[in-house]
């Protein structure tokens, strides 16, 4: 998936849309289990970096996967790019 910027007033994040098929697996898997504004822990994978964070929900039934500025540049991804990762949730 596309790793995309957002800007706001206040900054802006870098978020990967979790594509629809594997949305709809964590829906069903962290029905009941799911923090704080529908939040979902999870392990993220790119390449060979890995990290712990949160997807988020969006209204279309998908979540926003945040992409920290650490991730970006210890795996060399930038805003555009085709982005493979793997998430295991925690």
């Amino acid at each position: 998936a596309p790793l995309c910027l957002w800007n706001v007033a206040k900054g802006s994040w870098h978020f990967i849309t979790v594509p629809d098929e594997q949305s709809l697996e964590i829906r069903a898997e962290c029905f009941v289990s799911r923090g704080g504004f529908g939040s979902v822990k999870v392990e993220a994978c790119v390449g060979d970096f890995t990290w712990r964070t949160s997807v988020f929900p969006q209204k279309d039934g998908t979540y926003l996967l945040p992409v920290k500025a650490e991730v970006r540049r210890r795996t060399g991804i930038a805003a555009g790019d085709e982005v493979s990762v793997q998430l295991e949730i925690l």
